[in-house]
């Protein structure tokens, strides 16, 4: 266990709903989510990662702008995609336009690669579905062959070969943090674990501990691979406020009009109250309740998945932003020191 667990939110800039109960523009959206992560770098948070979408029922497509925006704003939060779809993507594309935000924010960019869990942006830029696997893996291949700052010489088949090839611009630490989020998968961890880099777990459902079997993969893969430890981070859904009934009252009907929209999509079930509050529970994925209830839920998990990181995403649907401000001063100023606390006393006592 890190000594100093890293703290950081999530969000995929929901359309939230303004006073009158009807959706805010995209446009007012996106500044909202600027203010947010300013008063999460204000609190002390550790990261800010935004998703990227390309649905009308979330504002950012392009995370990287919105991270610039953020970085003229902000003096310490790290700052990183919450994914980078790379499948639909140019990967040396994406490493200059994440080694220029490095540059803006003065070394704080780091990038969260990952498949992502919706399909639009493979139509919308040319992509075929059947070619979901081969674009993925040597997109990866390609991109960490970037990441050492050398010149670059590589073949594939979904590309011309690159001969000898610099990209531009060179970060300032030499090197951009880049994690991989997985969702589960064994292949997904071994991958991980094959290209060294950080395993960054999406904990959208059912009990976090049961990934505790892919933690013991990534780290039996990384030794076997002759790779040394590295972070392991996870992705959970959640929401602060003063009470435990607070919370799940306020967060109720957003949560399940977003969960209900994406399972008409994908053929799920309507979910119901007591299944939300299921989840909200002491096993459950859902990290929505009272300050106490929330780091007490993160320790354990935190403790359970041996975290370096934990970031809550935090943006629930049409949940307000002012809700969305409240939630991140709660979980700056009252979850983050308790959890900081409890594990580094763990530390101290190894």
């Amino acid at each position: 266990m890190a000594q100093q667990i890293e703290l950081g939110l999530d969000t995929f800039g929901d359309v939230t709903q303004g006073g009158d109960g009807t959706n805010l523009p995209m446009p007012e959206v996106i500044r909202n989510v600027v203010a947010e992560a300013v008063l999460a770098d204000s609190v002390g948070l550790d990261f800010i990662g935004i998703g990227e979408h390309h649905r009308d029922d979330y504002a950012v497509s392009s995370p990287e702008t919105v991270l610039a925006a953020i970085a003229g704003q902000t003096s310490r939060i790290r700052l990183g995609s919450a994914v980078t779809v790379l499948s639909s993507d140019d990967p040396i594309r994406v490493y200059e336009r994440f080694a220029t935000l490095d540059a803006v924010s003065s070394g704080r960019a780091e990038v969260i690669l990952g498949r992502g869990s919706f399909t639009e942006s493979f139509p919308l830029f040319g992509f075929e579905l059947s070619d979901y696997e081969v674009l993925f893996e040597e997109k990866l291949d390609l991109f960490t062959r970037l990441l050492s700052e050398e010149p670059v010489s590589w073949e594939g088949s979904i590309r011309p070969p690159l001969r000898n090839v610099q990209v531009y611009p060179p970060t300032q630490g030499g090197h951009i943090p880049t994690w991989i989020a997985v969702g589960g998968t064994p292949q997904s961890v071994v991958r991980a674990a094959h290209y060294e880099l950080p395993l960054m777990l999406a904990i959208i459902g059912g009990e976090p501990a049961r990934f505790t079997p892919f933690v013991s993969l990534y780290k039996r893969a990384l030794k076997e691979f002759g790779k040394p430890a590295l972070p392991i981070g996870a992705h959970s859904p959640g929401y602060v406020a003063a009470t435990d009934q607070q919370a799940l009252d306020e967060a109720w009907p957003h949560y399940a009009q977003m969960q209900n929209r994406i399972g008409r999509e994908r053929g799920w079930p309507p979910v119901t109250r007591s299944e939300y509050e299921a989840g909200a529970g002491p096993e459950g994925a859902l990290f929505i309740g009272s300050p106490e209830t929330v780091a007490d839920k993160i320790i354990r998990t935190a403790r359970t998945l041996d975290l370096s990181r934990f970031d809550l995403k935090y943006s629930l649907g049409t949940l307000p932003h002012e809700n969305l401000m409240r939630c991140i001063e709660l979980y700056g100023t009252e979850v983050a020191p308790a959890v900081r606390a409890a594990l580094a006393a763990d530390a101290e006592q190894v």
